[in-house]
């Protein structure tokens, strides 16, 4: 990454400052993150994928990380929320966890993560491909599958840090691993469904 400006783990370290209760809206979010707002976006969004919930975790991440593909599959310039989840976000508590348990994880990526391949990020054919496969990925984050949260997170999490960083390279791996993905578990699907068309005959 370049020194000059702030990393991504920077930058949520910034707004996870202050009390545990108080919320991080998602206006705070975008403004901080101006450099990237889709990127910001999609880092949010994953967020619930990361942090021990009771249950429905992908049920509250899945339809954002949807929220912002349909965005980006449209070719918006920026993101546009409805003005109630403009005023909502994550609890800075719940930031400063996933920062936490994440610090490892961004220290190793700020050493290889970097701007390239600009045309990979800045293309609008490239992002709504990137969109088209959010909407695919959330939809099956949303799904109620055993123990997919946190790969489903990671894997999003370098679509994030591929559009906050432009680093066009690491959205190309995205880009494969998003692919492998989802045509991994409709194949995988089609053959629950003929096993089970097959059981009940």
């Amino acid at each position: 990454m370049t020194s000059d400006r702030p990393t991504t783990y920077q930058l949520l370290d910034q707004l996870a400052c202050g009390p545990a209760a108080d919320t991080v809206s998602m206006d705070a979010l975008l403004v901080h993150f101006r450099r990237s707002a889709f990127g910001a976006l999609l880092l949010v969004s994953v967020l619930p994928a990361f942090i021990p919930l009771p249950a429905g975790a992908g049920a509250i991440a899945g339809p954002l990380v949807m929220l912002v593909g349909v965005q980006m599959l449209l070719t918006l310039s920026k993101p546009l929320l409805p003005r109630w989840l403009c005023r909502r976000g994550p609890s800075r508590g719940a930031l400063q966890r996933f920062l936490k348990h994440g610090k490892p994880t961004f220290s190793w990526l700020e050493r290889r993560v970097r701007p390239r391949l600009d045309i990979v990020i800045a293309h609008p054919l490239a992002s709504a491909f990137t969109g088209l496969q959010l909407v695919l990925l959330g939809f099956l984050l949303a799904l109620p599958i055993p123990l997919t949260n946190y790969p489903f997170g990671l894997l999003l999490l370098a679509y994030a840090l591929g559009l906050l960083e432009r680093d066009g390279a690491l959205m190309l791996f995205a880009w494969s691993a998003g692919i492998a993905t989802v045509i991994g578990f409709a194949l995988l699907s089609e053959a629950v469904t003929a096993w089970l068309t097959q059981w009940l005959a």
